[in-house]
Formats: C-alpha cells, sequence, structure tokens
C-alpha cells in the first residue's frame, strides 16, 4: 500500500501537469482500482453509472469511508466536492488535492459562489463531480439528511446527478462496520482495520438519473436522498435499517 500511494506521489507530480485530461481519467481509475485490489475490496457494481462519454454528470452517494473516493473513481473516474479538512489528512489529503478534488469551506457561505464556478468548470472539461451530501459519515446502515445548498452547484450547471448507494459487506453479506470512517477513528486508525479485514464486497449501487434543469436544489436533494435511502433498503422516514440482521 505505501508503494502504491508512492506511485500516486510521482504520478501526481511528474505525469498529472503535462497529462490531457483523458490521460489523468484513465490513471485515476487504474490507480483506484489497485488501490481496491490492494486492500482486498472486491467493487460490485448494480445499476448503471454515468458512462465514460456522458459529460455534465455528478454522482451524489451517502458516505462511509475514504475509501469511498476510490470506489467510485474505479467505477468511473470522479472529481469530488470534498470538506477542507481532508487537506489535512496525512498523504491521502495530498493525494486527493493533487487529483484534483474540489474544497469547499463549510463554515463560509460565501464559499458556495466559488464552488459552483469550479464545478461549472469541471463539468465543461468532461469530468465527473461526486458529492457527499450528509457531510458526515456513517456506518452504512443509516442514512443523514441530505444538506440541499451542496446540491446548488448541480442545480446551477443543470448536471445529471446520478443517485448512489455505497455499502461494505463482509463475504457472508452482512455489514462490514470496520470500514467506516467514523467517531473518533483517525485515518491510521482506519487503514489499520481496514488491513485488517480479509475480503471485503463493496457494493455501489446506482439508481437512475435525475434531471437538474429547472429544479429546485431543495427538491433535487430529496429526490436524490429518498432514491439512496431506497437502494440501501431504508425507510426515508425514520432513517433506519429495516431489519436488525446487521446489528
Amino acid at each position: 500500500m505505501l508503494a502504491h500511494a508512492a506511485c500516486a506521489a510521482l504520478i501526481l507530480r511528474f505525469v498529472y501537469p503535462r497529462a490531457t485530461p483523458e490521460r489523468r481519467r484513465a490513471l485515476m481509475h487504474w490507480w483506484s482500482g489497485r488501490l481496491l485490489g490492494i486492500l482486498n475490496i472486491t467493487p460490485h457494481v448494480e445499476g448503471i453509472p454515468p458512462g465514460s462519454s456522458e459529460t455534465q454528470a455528478m454522482i451524489v452517494a451517502n458516505h462511509v469511508s475514504w475509501i469511498d473516493i476510490f470506489l467510485i473513481s474505479s467505477v468511473r473516474p470522479t472529481r469530488f466536492v470534498a470538506k477542507s479538512e481532508i487537506r489535512a489528512w496525512p498523504l491521502a489529503g495530498w493525494i486527493a488535492e493533487r487529483a484534483g478534488t474540489l474544497f469547499i469551506r463549510r463554515d463560509q457561505l460565501r464559499d458556495m459562489a466559488r464552488i459552483d464556478a469550479r464545478v461549472r468548470e469541471v463539468l465543461q472539461e468532461g469530468d465527473c463531480v461526486g458529492l457527499f451530501p450528509e457531510g458526515i459519515t456513517t456506518e452504512g446502515d443509516e442514512l443523514r439528511k441530505f444538506h440541499s445548498s451542496l446540491f446548488e452547484p448541480a442545480v446551477a450547471n443543470g448536471a445529471h446527478v446520478h443517485p448512489a448507494a455505497i455499502r461494505y459487506e463482509h463475504p457472508d453479506g452482512t455489514l462490514c462496520r470496520q470500514m467506516s470512517f467514523i467517531g473518533d477513528r483517525t485515518f491510521m486508525d482506519s487503514v489499520e482495520l481496514i488491513l485488517r479485514q480479509k475480503a471485503v464486497r463493496a457494493r455501489i449501487m446506482f439508481a437512475p438519473p435525475v434531471e437538474t434543469a429547472g429544479a429546485a436544489r431543495r427538491d433535487v436533494a430529496k429526490r436524490v436522498e429518498g432514491e439512496v435511502a431506497r437502494l440501501l433498503g431504508l425507510d426515508p422516514g425514520s432513517r433506519g435499517p429495516k431489519t436488525s440482521a446487521d446489528r
């Protein structure tokens, strides 16, 4: 894993600055998939993700772990809107920044205008944009309220929003809670827990895209939230799991 991180550092330092957008997306796809392989995480895609030729595409998902970014990028190379605190993560923060992550200062409302403009630029370049609108991670068996303000870039740019649900499982299908990046766990604590898992199945489930042209951001957020809840098998009203089988 350390060698693969060093490979990312070399690519981002010497190759990325001179690479075409297509080449950058190919490298992101390869590196993300290879990381999952090193960690014994097997992606399992359900539904139809945005195609490589689709422009104006955004993926909106529930948030479980820092691995989510690489899971999604292994399916469709994606540049994420993420909280500025991620910059401080050891190595992963530097990789995320150099790979084109769009950092937002959540405590500054005026920063939204800057993000709107940056998302527009990224979409026009043909890149897919990713968003975790809960603003917090869970273990994958619940869903927090989606912050509608984070959908403003999607609405402002008329993007197609692809709802996606992420769930990490043991080989027997039960929830793998060790994959979550929650509570007081540090980044290194999370890495250690993930490395202790012999095998993990990462399910990423896609619903049909939601059109945003002419829509209100609150309506888009509510609809996407409902789709993600449905994919996770959750009751949108209670936000809890339908059964306690994973407890």
